[in-house]
């Protein structure tokens, strides 16, 4: 069931990111939810380096990092999908 949890978090995590980044992101659900889950590990490795809990444990402080996180981690897949070569037709 934690693992479940979890995954509900880091989709939070990802469509608060990306209601918080300016800009059409060009992600779907699958991605949001990576980038959310990516950002929701990030936070939780900080708090608990921290000493404020548990990896896998919710608080504030890991909360407001893995949202920070997922923020720049949508800009590093915009950074890395705009660099990418064009599909020409």
């Amino acid at each position: 069931m934690a693992i479940i949890g979890f995954l509900v978090f880091g989709l939070v995590v990802g469509a608060l990111a990306r209601l918080i980044k300016p800009g059409r992101q060009h992600l779907g659900f699958l991605g949001t939810l990576l980038l959310g889950v990516l950002g929701s590990l990030i936070g939780g490795i900080v708090a608990s380096a921290l000493g404020t809990g548990d990896i896998f444990e919710l608080n504030i402080l890991g909360s407001i990092v893995a949202i920070i996180a997922a923020v720049l981690l949508i800009g590093v897949v915009e950074g890395v999908m705009d660099k990418r070569p064009a599909a020409h037709h």
